[in-house]
């Protein structure tokens, strides 16, 4: 192949044109995403309860069922943190303690509610770190007891300064009942 002037100004003309062209922009990169920032879950607000305990709902969690040196325990609550409810045999005092997350007044109260009849025990703190707890005891032979294990779907925790409490009757707590008797 010949190489004229008329073709090689056309090849320098194509040269040249594309030397004054400008070189694409580089993308600028997209900004980085804020950080997410943890911050503590604020206590939930009192929800107002209506005056039919079986409409209240259920509060969340499920029941756990152990034993240790001192009898049987079931506990009942959200995975992977503290009880909200406890139901222990001890069997040395030959008791049921009942025990709910939070702190109760001098002179607090408890009433148990379930389908068949209520009853009020008097209430105490059980310690003074946290996690508190708030407990009252029950002799096994109890007729409350009975009550709560045989009740319809659910039984209802009320302690005088305390948010009402709904908890599902499941079979660990008449374990715990029956381990003691």
């Amino acid at each position: 192949m010949r190489i004229t002037v008329n073709n090689f100004s056309a090849i320098a003309t194509v040269f040249s044109l594309a030397a004054c062209s400008t070189a694409q922009p580089e993308p600028t990169p997209a900004p980085a995403p804020a950080p997410v920032v943890q911050t503590s879950t604020p206590a939930p607000a009192q929800v107002p309860v209506s005056d039919d305990w079986t409409e209240w709902p259920i509060a969340p969690g499920t029941w756990v069922y152990r034993q240790d040196d001192r009898g049987s325990i079931a506990l009942f609550g959200p995975a992977n943190a503290d009880a909200t409810l406890t139901v222990r045999c001890d069997r040395d005092q030959r008791q049921i303690f009942l025990s709910r997350a939070g702190q109760a007044t001098s002179g607090a109260q408890t009433t148990l509610r379930a389908s068949s009849g209520l009853q009020s025990y008097p209430t105490r703190s059980t310690g003074s770190s946290s996690p508190y707890y708030s407990a009252l005891a029950l002799a096994p032979a109890d007729y409350m007891l009975d009550r709560i294990a045989f009740s319809r779907g659910r039984f209802a925790v009320q302690t005088t300064g305390m948010q009402p409490l709904a908890i599902p009757v499941w079979a660990e707590f008449a374990r715990v009942v029956e381990d003691c008797r």
